[in-house]
């Protein structure tokens, strides 16, 4: 099977009210093109769920340029104006996540387990209208899995067939997404044929990958 396909082709496959998440960390490992082509697009009223909203400018945060999104769910929004002020006007939904909680919530989404059980968040507004599980007498909130239609995730080096290998800091939630969604699609910096990568050098394996996206 031929994974390879256009960013135009890409962006297409993401229709309006989509749950899509987005792989990086302030837009590093992000598949920073298509995001670009998808900004540009008609496509509306998107669940999106990432690390951060990246800038104004740059990353997924370029989404909230032509107001794309309608629920927002990240661990941070400080560094994109965009988002906080269509948050303030009440033109987005923002749910904020510990970072921490985040991971394992997309992380039990790909794993098909029915959630996590943490302490972060008891006592605080995270905890409003959770449910409390108390194990050896210890209390803890229920946090539910996240799944999407789509991921988005950027890596480094990629085969032809979906391989895919992260360099440092932009391996952030990429191999988690990969997992959660019903549809992956990577966008590669560089991209290699079959047998280039060694098999120990994979941090995501082909069979997680559906489109690649050369960047």
């Amino acid at each position: 099977m031929n994974k390879q396909i256009t960013i135009e082709e890409a962006v297409a496959k993401i229709k309006d009210g989509m749950t899509i998440m987005v792989g990086g960390f302030l837009a590093n490992g992000t598949p920073n093109k298509i995001l670009d082509a998808l900004s540009e697009s008609n496509v509306k009223n998107l669940t999106v769920i990432a690390n951060d909203a990246a800038f104004s400018n740059k990353g997924v945060g370029k989404l909230f340029v032509h107001k794309q999104v309608k629920n927002y769910i990240a661990s941070h929004i400080g560094s994109n104006e965009l988002i906080q002020e269509q948050m303030n006007n009440h033109e987005i939904n923002v749910t904020l996540v510990p970072q921490g909680t985040l991971a394992e919530r997309i992380r039990c989404g790909g794993c098909g387990l029915g959630g996590v059980l943490t302490k972060t968040g008891m006592g605080t507004i995270i905890a409003e209208g959770k449910e409390v599980v108390t194990v050896d007498g210890e209390d803890y909130l229920l946090e539910k899995p996240l799944r999407a239609d789509v991921a988005l995730i950027g890596a480094t080096k990629g085969d032809t067939d979906g391989n895919l290998v992260y360099v440092g800091t932009s391996q952030n939630f990429n191999p988690l997404m990969a997992m959660a969604a019903d549809m992956v699609i990577a966008g590669v910096d560089n991209l290699v044929n079959v047998g280039e990568i060694a098999p120990e050098q994979v941090h995501t394996p082909a069979i997680l990958v559906d489109y690649i996206v050369k960047q």
